[in-house]
């Protein structure tokens, strides 16, 4: 098989500013094949310097995982397979990495992964596995220096390490102020000296052989650019990839980021909320929140812009188009359907169809309504 090219060496060969997706395994076979589907487009329109594919939710889609990374792979396109130590034996992560080797993948990410659906906390399933680290000295005692190693790292602590605190907002140090999460009267953070140990546990994995590190979805450019400046200071080096997270519907961002235990900045909640529960607002101010975001990003040195794409296309492409102007290329047919439609965007459920960017009109007015509640949110702060 033609060997592949790894994420560091395809980083440090690129110079212009680069992307790249992340998917899961659908459920279904014609959500398989509509994903498909949406890799051409997507390659066609904004080719990803790398793609990765997720491993499942507690290591539930192994086998479709693989199917997917060499599907990518004979696309053109570069994958970058997850690995978790989620409900794997030693026989299984053996077998994934031979598989993935053998078919010339170069790139994986080594995860500890999430507790299977049902379960209370995460346990390990095999003692060789306990956690990302046990995983990253794996792959390299096994396979030296053939696999770029990615890691997750976490600009707001893992949601292992953040707790509610009885500190009021005004006690919390400079740094925790940037990583907390404000929930009603609630306070949830990870403290200086638990991040403290999450720096020490990521530098572990890099000292191990990690060679990039992929961020948790955030949603405030400071915190990342905080925590890059706290990671280099800790002897961290490699490349610190931003991971962002786009947002499609205002039930399941709360889902997720109380999952997460994410950071939302005020003027980012207060805009959501403002949108009353209608996801096609919601969806126009995740693009543009997402652009904003891209653009700070990429002003303060952001290495790439990892999309977390939740396996759509269109809010992706929109996000970029409107950050970095002439980067997507949209087809003819496309750009003239959306252009004799006010919003260019179709129902949700129809994101299976190639559609050209969303409306414009659409997209100012969100832009319009974020500056405004950001104002009125700085005022009374």
């Amino acid at each position: 098989a033609q060997q592949g090219v790894k994420i560091c060496d395809l980083i440090a060969q690129t110079k212009e500013t680069w992307v790249s997706y992340e998917f899961f395994p659908p459920r279904s076979e014609t959500g398989v094949k509509n994903l498909e589907a949406r890799w051409g487009r997507l390659k066609e329109a904004c080719p990803p310097l790398f793609a990765d594919v997720t491993w499942g939710a507690g290591g539930s889609t192994t086998v479709l995982t693989l199917e997917m990374t060499l599907k990518l792979k004979a696309l053109g396109l570069e994958p970058n397979m997850h690995l978790t130590c989620t409900n794997v034996s030693r026989e299984n992560v053996t077998t994934a990495l031979k598989t993935v080797r053998e078919n010339g993948v170069r790139n994986v990410v080594a995860l500890r992964g999430d507790p299977p659906v049902g379960a209370a906390k995460w346990e390990a399933t095999d003692q060789s596995f306990t956690c990302a680290l046990d995983l990253v000295k794996f792959i390299r005692r096994e396979h030296g220096d053939f696999f770029n190693v990615s890691v997750a790292g976490y600009p707001e602590g893992h949601p292992d390490k953040i707790f509610e605190t009885d500190r009021k907002f005004e006690e919390l140090s400079e740094a925790e102020k940037l990583r907390c999460r404000l929930d009603g009267d609630k306070i949830f953070v990870c403290s200086d000296a638990d991040f403290e140990g999450e720096l020490a546990y990521l530098k572990a994995k890099v000292d191990a052989g990690a060679d990039v590190v992929i961020t948790q979805m955030f949603f405030d450019v400071d915190t990342y650019d905080a925590f890059v400046k706290a990671a280099r200071n800790a002897g961290i080096s490699c490349p610190i990839i931003p991971g962002i997270m786009v947002i499609q519907a205002a039930a399941g961002f709360q889902k997720m980021t109380n999952f997460c235990k994410t950071r939302v900045p005020p003027a980012l909640a207060t805009a959501i909320a403002a949108c009353d529960g209608d996801d096609a607002l919601v969806k126009a101010l995740g693009i543009q929140h997402g652009a904003d975001m891209v653009k700070r990003l990429i002003a303060i040195g952001a290495p790439g812009l990892h999309f977390y794409t939740l396996n759509l296309e269109k809010s992706t492409l929109a996000i970029v188009d409107q950050a970095l102007p002439g980067k997507v290329v949209f087809p003819a047919a496309a750009e003239s359907t959306a252009a004799a439609s006010s919003t260019g965007e179709p129902a949700a459920s129809s994101d299976d169809k190639p559609r050209g960017k969303p409306g414009l009109v659409t997209v100012a007015a969100i832009a319009a309504l974020f500056a405004a509640v950001l104002f009125s949110v700085r005022r009374s702060t």
